[in-house]
């Protein structure tokens, strides 16, 4: 697996095996999926780049996906704006810069993030507060974790607010209860049950991703 530009790229056998059968999950080599993965904790300390390398490496062994990496720390948003129709300062331009064409040219997203207070974190709000056009008619997966919920209140918290943006959340989930518990020293899951997860959750994030994007070729999403 090979990393450029917070882009991760499976590059194994799989994939050449893939890219040339049509039929596979992963089609024409050309047709390859676009998957921003958007790690929602900006907390210090936090589990979630456990989480989310645990997914990508999911992800390049699905096949016929390309991730990127959207972390919410590495590239913060603006919290504070100037009134509606006035220019955005430099540096907020350049904040917007760093997320919001990855965004836009994303296929599919998978959100994941912990769950605080019944909810999530509000830098993940913001976030998608902040934009609009980018999440229509695109799938939206969730790899949560938590206490005992497993963050699962946090999904629910998420899926009105994207169905709001015109998204489609996807109901197959991966979630991780006492998470601290879940993973070994290097990151791997202790239960291989949370591998079958993840895979059921690619699957329909495949066949969402696919859909819509032909949908939108053949006919413009209007909102």
């Amino acid at each position: 697996m090979a990393t450029t530009n917070g882009t991760t790229r499976a590059t194994d056998q799989r994939d050449a095996a893939d890219a040339g059968d049509a039929g596979g999950p992963s089609g024409p080599a050309g047709d390859r999926l676009r998957v921003a993965v958007v790690l929602a904790s900006t907390r210090a300390g936090r589990f979630g780049p456990v989480v989310a390398d645990w997914l990508l490496r999911r992800a390049a062994e699905h096949g016929g996906l390309e991730t990127d990496l959207v972390d919410l720390v590495a590239t913060p948003l603006p919290s504070t704006f100037p009134a509606f129709g006035a220019p955005l300062p430099a540096d907020v331009q350049a904040q917007f810069a760093a997320v919001s064409p990855r965004l836009e040219a994303a296929d599919a997203f998978v959100i994941v993030t912990p769950e605080y207070n019944h909810s999530f974190p509000a830098p993940l709000k913001n976030a998608i507060d902040l934009h609009t056009h980018q999440w229509h008619a695109k799938p939206v997966g969730f790899v949560s974790y938590g206490g005992r919920s497993g963050g699962l209140r946090a999904v629910e918290q998420l899926r009105p607010v994207l169905a709001e943006l015109h998204a489609v959340t996807l109901r197959e989930t991966v979630s991780f209860h006492d998470y601290g518990d879940k993973f070994d020293a290097d990151g791997q899951v202790l239960d291989p049950a949370a591998d079958g997860a993840a895979k059921s959750m690619l699957d329909q994030l495949t066949w969402w991703a696919h859909a819509l994007r032909d949908a939108r070729r053949l006919r413009p999403y209007s909102a």
